[in-house]
């Protein structure tokens, strides 16, 4: 069997996240539950759809960046809306600015992404958000920019809107399936979408417009969620049970990337958004899910960030490619290995794709040096394979150029390693635990050091890559 070198590159992009509604993603998923300790998102649906169908859930999901916690969410996402729920899932990154985010930002870019996927759905109608449109325009005054939306914007399902300061819409697109449509019927979901657009986008832009912003929303956070659940939230699930629907599910997802930085009051960002006003993330009324970073959980913090939230954070951990006592782990290598050759072959059936090794490798070996190495962080076995097939440009991959790349990595990590670092790095390889000190919080954040689940719990061992650098050779 002939193999594209280039559409297999392009199968192993490390930023490309899973969907797996797409039948062609689909072809590329593989379950690692069975080896990460339990089907969390099982556990995550179950939650939703058994327990608490009727009540609202707030959940915390939480792992290594890159370790696949979006694809996971995108299977939680398939999976609910078979059980007809709404699902509404976005990564938050693309709407904030990760090292300066409050949580009046948060609130209206959830305000916004639900009223986007409202607008998308055909024949839903809802009334005017009274006190949500005088909040928009408030702060559209502050920030001087009078919302700019008398010029034409663009709503996702309504095509070209446009609209005066005073929030009266015209309507220059129809619906599919609708055809044209009234302002009164689509007026109070597009002003939401396309307020919030304006208005967080230039704050985004210029820190001195989101200091503005902060001063006007944060003393009006408690009128913001009020606001959001009675004008948006509550009437869109009678609208979508009207529909059939069982509820309306909200993800957030890159919330666990928002930047360790200090607040001016000393307060990490990650601390005061979770543990400070994590009971106001906690108020929105419909089931929401919010990824969190994971160095929360070694912090002094947790037992209060559990408290606010009434809930244990949910943890996705590496897949492990060697067990605690550093044996082999036989079943997390056989993972990995068709997790590499799906993107070669998905088309094939898993049996048969590992009689077509040679196709791809110059040896089984060499396969197996690959996942060895990541440690079983997904995205970095797809950023040592994608970097290899780029510098190798030929099949099958050589050992020689996987090496290369492996020590390029070591090298670039190793750059960022202080002293006091790498002995903290000693103590987790040895006793195979991190502590809640600051300095393992740095580890973890930085993929030094991995974490692995078994049947006795948590373990962590150093990134492997790491392992045979020179600082431990000496």
């Amino acid at each position: 069997m002939t193999l594209d070198l280039r559409k297999f590159s392009q199968a192993t992009n490390p930023s490309k996240i899973l969907a797996v509604e797409n039948e062609e993603d689909r072809k590329y998923y593989i379950d690692f539950s069975s080896v990460r300790g339990g089907n969390i998102i099982e556990e995550l649906k179950e939650n939703i759809t058994y327990f608490s169908p009727d009540e609202r859930t707030c959940e915390l999901f939480t792992g290594h960046i890159g370790c696949g916690k979006s694809t996971e969410l995108r299977r939680l996402e398939a999976e609910l809306k078979k059980e007809e729920f709404h699902v509404v899932y976005f990564e938050s990154s693309q709407d904030l600015e990760m090292g300066d985010v409050d949580i009046g930002d948060i609130l209206l870019a959830i305000a916004r992404r639900v009223s986007e996927s409202l607008n998308s759905l055909e024949k839903i109608a809802m009334g005017e958000p009274t006190s949500l449109n005088s909040l928009l325009k408030g702060a559209a005054k502050l920030l001087q920019t009078e919302l700019e939306v008398s010029a034409e914007a663009s709503v996702p399902g309504l095509g070209k809107v446009a609209a005066s300061t005073e929030g009266k819409f015209s309507l220059e697109a129809g619906i599919p399936g609708l055809g044209k449509v009234t302002a009164s019927e689509k007026e109070g979901l597009s002003l939401v979408a396309l307020g919030i657009g304006t208005i967080t986008a230039k704050a985004k832009n210029s820190p001195e417009l989101r200091s503005k912003l902060r001063e006007y929303l944060e003393p009006r956070t408690k009128g913001i969620i009020d606001a959001i659940n009675e004008e948006l939230l509550e009437p869109a699930k009678n609208k979508l049970q009207q529909r059939g629907k069982k509820g309306l599910v909200v993800i957030v997802d890159n919330l666990d990337r928002v930047e360790s930085v200090p607040k001016p009051w000393g307060r990490t960002q990650p601390e005061y958004l979770f543990v400070d006003r994590g009971e106001q993330l906690s108020q929105l009324n419909c089931h929401v899910i919010y990824t969190i970073p994971l160095a929360l959980l070694f912090s002094n913090e947790l037992s209060r960030l559990t408290s606010r939230f009434g809930v244990d954070p949910k943890v996705l951990p590496m897949v492990p490619v060697q067990l605690r006592d550093g044996s082999e782990c036989a079943e997390g290598m056989a993972l990995l290995r068709q997790m590499v050759l799906a993107r070669a072959f998905p088309d094939v059936a898993p049996e048969q794709r590992l009689e077509l090794i040679l196709e791809v490798f110059d040896r089984p070996e060499t396969l197996d040096r690959l996942c060895r190495a990541s440690g079983g962080h997904v995205r970095e076995l797809l950023r040592l394979l994608n970097d290899w097939i780029k510098k190798d440009r030929k099949l099958p991959l050589s050992i020689e150029g996987l090496e290369n790349v492996i020590r390029s990595r070591r090298n670039q990590l190793s750059l960022a390693i202080t002293d006091d670092e790498w002995e903290f790095l000693r103590q987790v390889r040895e006793r195979k635990q991190v502590s809640g000190d600051e300095g393992y919080q740095v580890l973890i954040r930085s993929m030094f050091v991995y974490e692995y689940r078994d049947d006795e719990g948590s373990w962590f061992n150093i990134n492997p890559i790491l392992a045979e650098a020179g600082a431990f050779k000496s």
